[in-house]
């Protein structure tokens, strides 16, 4: 993978790779708040790597999704630097129809075997799971790759 970062302005960035970017700023007073900062971006891409592993294999197993988020809640201190993440908690919230079982096993797959964001990152700092199907919890875990 080829990437490149590109300074614009202030503490404004381009970040690419291939024919896709995306702009990275810092809060003020050195930016601006007019994109996600570097540690933000790697918050989305754990989030984003382990949801299309889940509603790739919620539609593997034909599962009625009606609506999927993950959200994440960071540990890190803000008191001191650097500001390094001591844990991550995904929140796996799906309604629909679907198998609890199913549910399960798929997030116990995307955290254990094919999500490579989240292999990477549990190396550094513990990252935990809790699944959510229609209001009530089915299933809580952590990452282990081997």
């Amino acid at each position: 993978m080829k990437s490149s970062v590109v300074w614009k302005e202030k503490m404004l960035f381009e970040g690419k790779v291939d024919n896709n970017s995306a702009l990275m700023d810092s809060k003020p007073p050195f930016g601006s708040n007019s994109a996600l900062t570097p540690k933000e971006m790697v918050v989305i891409g754990l989030g984003g790597c382990t949801a299309m592993d889940v509603i790739a294999l919620m539609k593997k197993h034909k599962q009625t999704v009606q609506n999927f988020e993950v959200s994440l809640d960071v540990d890190y201190p803000k008191d001191k630097h650097p500001h390094v993440f001591k844990s991550v908690t995904l929140h796996f919230n799906l309604n629909g129809e679907i198998d609890p079982n199913i549910l399960v096993e798929s997030v116990k797959l995307s955290q254990e075997k094919f999500c490579g964001v989240s292999a990477m990152l549990s190396r550094a700092f513990p990252i935990y799971y809790k699944i959510n199907l229609n209001g009530v919890q089915v299933g809580e875990g952590q990452a282990h790759f081997s």
